[in-house]
């Protein structure tokens, strides 16, 4: 099911969790991780490295960054793959007009706006209960006053 994915699911699961102050600020807890995010990584031998993405890879879900390198036996060097749920964005490339929109716009406000409803919805259906139990013994009195006086 992964390895068959559609791009745009692959994309969904490359994202990584943010860094504590971009989830205050941005409003969300993950987001997809693309090329220019500076990212730190959380796991393995690597563990504490920070740097910028230089290359997403869809295909084999693995993140590459600048400065992440080991050296082969012939001597050249390979940037090492990490997996993004290993990672940590500590900032954001928002030079997409899109991407800016689409975290700036749609993650922060409709999450805080449902954070302040539901309290309200709760408590007016927890009133309408009380008022209906209240109202029960009453209706009960007058369908058998009703019954008897017919």
């Amino acid at each position: 099911m992964v390895y068959n994915a559609p791009a745009h699911k692959r994309h969904k699961m490359m994202a990584a969790p943010l860094s504590s102050e971009l989830a205050a600020q941005k409003g969300a807890k993950t987001l997809p991780v693309r090329k220019g995010d500076t990212v730190r990584i959380l796991r393995g031998d690597n563990k504490g490295f920070e740097g910028k993405v230089s290359r997403v890879d869809l295909k084999a879900y693995r993140i590459y960054m600048e400065g992440l390198t080991r050296e082969k036996v012939d001597g050249t060097n390979i940037f090492l793959g990490v997996h993004p749920s290993k990672v940590q964005i500590r900032t954001l490339n928002l030079d997409d007009k899109y991407r800016k929109e689409t975290i700036l716009g749609r993650k922060t406000a409709p999450a805080k706006k449902a954070a302040k409803a539901k309290p309200a919805a709760k408590a007016k259906a927890a009133k309408k209960q009380t008022e209906e139990k209240e109202a029960a013994p009453e209706k009960v009195a007058e369908e058998a006053s009703e019954e008897g006086g017919q």
